[in-house]
């Protein structure tokens, strides 16, 4: 008895599946972790939140918030100017850790979830239904 079977490839799968770089499934990730990280992020004119919509190339698996007041407000602790201890520095002027540590303060009246680490604290409460999403549409599901 002679048996002839063919096999696709890892990437032929993976790729009918949706779960290639920049496939269906990422894209899906990708556009959920933004939408769902609305709420979390502080806001005065939504300048951050465009900014990762605008800086994400949707599908990398990478969030993009290219913007000068990001990484400052993500960690959410006070920097002062090394000259003379302000939170205002002059242009170019390089700042460090308010000493003592402070947390920043956000204010919190268009988003009352607002504050440091936005994406982490999302995360932990949307997880789930960002997985249960991604399975469905691994699964050959729409969404």
């Amino acid at each position: 008895m002679k048996m002839h079977f063919e096999m696709k490839s890892d990437g032929q799968l993976m790729s009918e599946r949706g779960l290639n770089t920049g496939g269906r499934v990422q894209r899906f990730i990708d556009q959920e972790c933004i939408r769902l990280m609305d709420p979390y992020t502080p806001r005065r004119q939504g300048n951050l939140i465009k900014a990762a919509t605008l800086g994400t190339k949707i599908g990398s698996g990478v969030i993009v918030q290219a913007a000068p007041q990001a990484r400052y407000l993500y960690y959410g602790k006070l920097m002062v100017s090394k000259e003379t201890g302000s939170a205002f520095a002059s242009h170019g002027e390089s700042k460090v850790l308010a000493n003592p540590e402070k947390d920043l303060e956000y204010y919190d009246g268009a988003n009352p979830k607002a504050g440091k680490l936005w994406f982490e604290r999302m995360k932990e409460d949307h997880k789930e239904s960002i997985l249960a999403g991604a399975r469905k549409l691994a699964a050959g599901g729409h969404r």
